[in-house]
């Protein structure tokens, strides 16, 4: 006799133990199908951190800057409460995660839900589905990414592994800004003047400044490596409104991993990376065992040259013993102004598109658009602002100023309620013009028109998205622009106006990266492909914070394909109500479209 059967099921029908056995295997293969669930608490609260010589009050979670990091696998689903016990309502984005049918918990304020108000919670449920790598999370809510942020690091599911060999050990490098005054406050004044925003005092490498700036360096950031070992470093870009380059000294850096994906092994000397974005690079430490200064350098390519030139630092030292030394420094890291050596590192990222990670370019194109990207300007009552001859400072997509509504576009959607959005947000610009010269200050250029527009799309209809960038009133810079609930691929990109008979002859189909952030050249374009087969509501926008307060922002709103599997998930039983904005109380924000 092999065993015994346990006196409680002996006594049940044989037909309720196969039900039970079935619902049980059911169970376990859904598990191994959909991976772990995670469960996360963030507490987002006022806290005093100091940093250059100035302390201040400021919005975190749980405590932390950068806030806490997410580690899950690919396939899990995380649920994160947040408790709002910040003055304001904030809402979190977890950035570059698809949501498979799951708008709700993508988080962009007013796009797909309101803010949640101080005193209260919500939770987000973070599907994860093909994403593998490095990705993060921040604050939607005006200005409150600034401090409100952190990583996520998705590892390959059970059973695989690593498409290099597996790095000895793994760190976060985490960039932001630093504000010695309020960034709320900040915000609250270059809306209501209408004029260009306050610089930040500094930048940080994971929370600290470094030894290049002002009571800092005690608290420097460092990383201890052993000598022969390799490691994995996630980068993560959360500065406001600056591009990066990163270098550590003497030592090459492997770039394998871009946005969440895999990109061919690309070896460099530095990194070129723009907010939003997130990389992963292998370094080994072979050097003489010393110390090694890690630099963030700004990287800027615009004529009003306003931005914070201050280089943010962070240490690689050496375990061991030794007579330490000042740390070297990167004879090589590119300077504040090197476009050359900005567009070199982007032309070399290709996707891994291998057997175990494939790609899958879209090209029988469905729906083609071409938005120019432009800093413009909306008048003000008896020129009373601060921007050009009196006019308020804003931004545009084919010349729309994007609105925030009174209640989120994606609620509006679901439920059928007119009056928030329009879905007439065009396809092509309204002039056509030499959107690179030297100057151009015409009142049709230059003035935009305010409005929450959407483009709609059918299910799985194919998406060409050629973004072109402009020198309107002289003020061509690079744009990083991000696309919630997809992947895109970069198939293409250049100098100058898109030609659309020459340019798509040089389109890579074969392995162009895949990515959710991409830089758009100063008056240059760059060309994207998707496939609209996940239904909701998505935003779209520029990843510097100022850009897209002034309205450098549209939504896509995609509709349910003909099945279950291919329709948006329904709400969850709360989600939080459109009553208040988040900075302003009752009032309506100042770039905020009056009903």
């Amino acid at each position: 006799m092999v065993g015994s059967i346990p006196t409680n099921f002996s006594i049940l029908p044989w037909s309720i133990l196969q039900a039970l056995v079935g619902m049980m295997m059911m169970i376990l293969l859904r598990s191994s199908v959909q991976g772990a669930v995670h469960y996360y608490d963030f507490v987002l609260t006022n806290s005093n951190f100091t940093r250059l010589c100035t302390t201040k009050s400021m919005v975190t979670v749980n405590n932390s800057f950068p806030g806490p990091t997410l580690r899950v696998r690919k396939g899990d689903t995380a649920y994160v409460n947040v408790y709002n016990e910040a003055p304001y309502g904030v809402t979190i984005h977890w950035h570059g995660i698809k949501q498979p049918r799951n708008p709700w918990s993508d988080g962009p304020e007013y796009v797909t839900q309101c803010p949640i108000a101080s005193g209260t919670n919500f939770t987000y449920e973070i599907i994860f589905s093909s994403e593998e790598g490095t990705l993060w999370w921040h604050a939607h809510s005006d200005w409150t990414r600034s401090t409100v942020h952190g990583a996520i690091v998705i590892l390959p599911a059970e059973g695989t592994t690593y498409p290099f060999p597996e790095p000895d050990a793994e760190h976060v490098i985490f960039f932001a800004s630093w504000y010695n005054e309020d960034v709320m406050e900040l915000m609250d004044e270059a809306l209501r003047e209408g004029g260009l925003t306050t610089l930040s005092d500094a930048y940080c490498i994971n929370g600290q400044p470094g030894d290049f700036y002002n009571c800092s360096r005690d608290d420097t950031y460092r990383l201890s490596v052993d000598y022969g070992k390799t490691y994995l470093l996630r980068l993560v870009n959360s500065v406001q409104n600056t591009d990066m380059f990163f270098t550590i000294a003497n030592h090459t850096l492997t770039v394998v991993g871009w946005d969440g994906a895999y990109v061919k092994p690309y070896i460099t000397d530095y990194m070129l990376i723009t907010p939003g974005q997130s990389m992963d690079v292998l370094v080994t430490a072979n050097q003489t065992p010393s110390q090694y200064y890690m630099t963030g350098t700004p990287f800027f390519d615009g004529q009003a040259d306003d931005f914070d030139k201050t280089i943010t630092s962070a240490i690689f030292q050496y375990s061991g013993n030794y007579t330490p030394s000042l740390p070297a420094y990167p004879t090589g890291s590119p300077g504040f102004y090197d476009i050359d050596a900005a567009k070199f590192f982007i032309k070399h990222l290709r996707s891994l598109n291998s057997p175990e990670h494939p790609i899958d370019v879209p090209e029988n194109i469905t729906t083609r658009m071409y938005m120019t990207i432009a800093i413009s300007m909306m008048k003000c009552p008896n020129d009373s602002c601060e921007g050009p001859d009196g006019n308020r400072i804003a931004s545009a997509l084919n010349n729309i100023t994007f609105a925030n509504p009174s209640v989120d576009i994606l609620q509006a959607y679901y439920n059928n309620i007119s009056g928030y959005y329009k879905t007439d947000f065009p396809d092509k610009p309204p002039h056509v013009y030499n959107f690179t010269a030297a100057s151009l200050m015409t009142d049709n250029v230059t003035m935009s028109g305010q409005g929450t527009k959407v483009k709609v799309l059918e299910y799985n209809e194919t998406v060409e998205i050629v973004f072109q960038g402009t020198n309107v009133m002289n003020s061509g810079e690079n744009h990083p622009m991000h696309l919630h609930g997809f992947r895109f691929y970069v198939v293409g990109m250049g100098i100058g106006n898109f030609d659309n008979v020459t340019d798509p002859l040089t389109y890579n189909l074969n392995d162009p990266p895949e990515a959710n952030t991409i830089p758009i050249p100063k008056d240059g374009w760059a060309t994207i492909r998707f496939r609209a087969n996940n239904p909701g509501v998505w935003f779209m926008h520029c990843h510097f914070d100022r850009h897209m307060t002034w309205g450098m922002d549209m939504a896509f709103i995609v509709k349910n394909g003909k099945t279950a599997e291919t329709s948006m998930k329904h709400p969850p039983a709360y989600m939080p109500p459109c009553s208040t904005d988040s900075l302003y109380g009752p009032l309506q924000a100042y770039l905020q479209h009056e009903d």
